[in-house]
């Protein structure tokens, strides 16, 4: 949430995030409003929290219960941001080894995942897929050709970087399983979606069973999320509530 000032460098400039993460203003005009009612008692990062439950739920996802009491960090790390969060054209065992250093396994690999049955994604993510997957100037095999065919359209092999393309092509503003049927027939949009299908046994069985069975998908989505939220958070006498989510208090 910070903004880059003085020594502090924001994370919202790391390679995973840089013009790609967006709705901050959502999460200040929340914050503001909170400000006004009840000042210096709502951490950003909870309200992060909340703001991902709600807008699950309010795109017709499932709903969970959301640990509060997270401050918010004085501090932010680019360098962490980098290694930490996976790459769109990451491996599958690179991703499942960052998310178990955060004490996540397989199953919260699949079902986090599942958030990319709503938002978008920009050219420069997957556009190795189109065209040059290995680097011998051939498409990705596991990339459905006519789907691939439709992209290429709108992702040319240069220029055209910050293109938006729907997530889930299906379903793009529902929260359901389509993400995972999607899978199933090669239309996963980043190869961070489509490995879970090809390159394991293990997260091939639970893709197929949360193309089947919606409920158990919203289900262990709620429990992953709840998991995630719990990765080493700032409480009390740690980090502070700040006043404006961009920027530190002066103390």
């Amino acid at each position: 949430m910070l903004d880059t000032s003085g020594t502090l460098v924001s994370e919202k400039r790391s390679n995973p995030n840089k013009d790609s993460l967006r709705g901050f203003e959502v999460i200040d005009e929340i914050k503001y409003a909170l400000e006004n009612e009840c000042p210096q008692t709502f951490s950003c990062a909870d309200i992060v929290a909340l703001a991902a439950r709600d807008s699950t739920v309010l795109t017709g996802g499932p709903s969970w219960e959301v640990p509060l009491g997270r401050r918010d960090s004085l501090d932010a790390s680019v360098q962490g941001s980098n290694n930490n969060l996976p790459a769109p054209n990451s491996t599958l065992s690179s991703i499942i080894t960052k998310f178990k250093l955060q004490g996540l396994d397989i199953v919260d690999v699949v079902a986090l995942s599942g958030a990319h049955t709503i938002g978008d994604t920009r050219c420069v993510s997957f556009r190795q897929r189109l065209y040059n997957q290995s680097g011998n100037g051939v498409p990705d095999f596991s990339l459905n050709p006519a789907y691939a065919a439709g992209l290429r359209t709108k992702c040319p092999s240069s220029g055209g970087d910050q293109n938006l393309f729907f997530l889930d092509l299906v379903t793009p503003f529902k929260f359901d399983n389509q993400y995972f049927k999607n899978l199933l027939v090669y239309n996963g949009i980043l190869n961070s979606d489509e490995v879970l299908f090809t390159q394991s046994a293990q997260t091939m069985e639970l893709v197929k069973l949360y193309a089947e069975n919606n409920e158990l998908f919203f289900e262990q989505f709620a429990k992953s999320m709840v998991k995630m939220g719990n990765i080493s958070p700032l409480t009390w006498p740690m980090g502070e509530i700040r006043k404006n989510c961009r920027r530190v208090n002066h103390h």
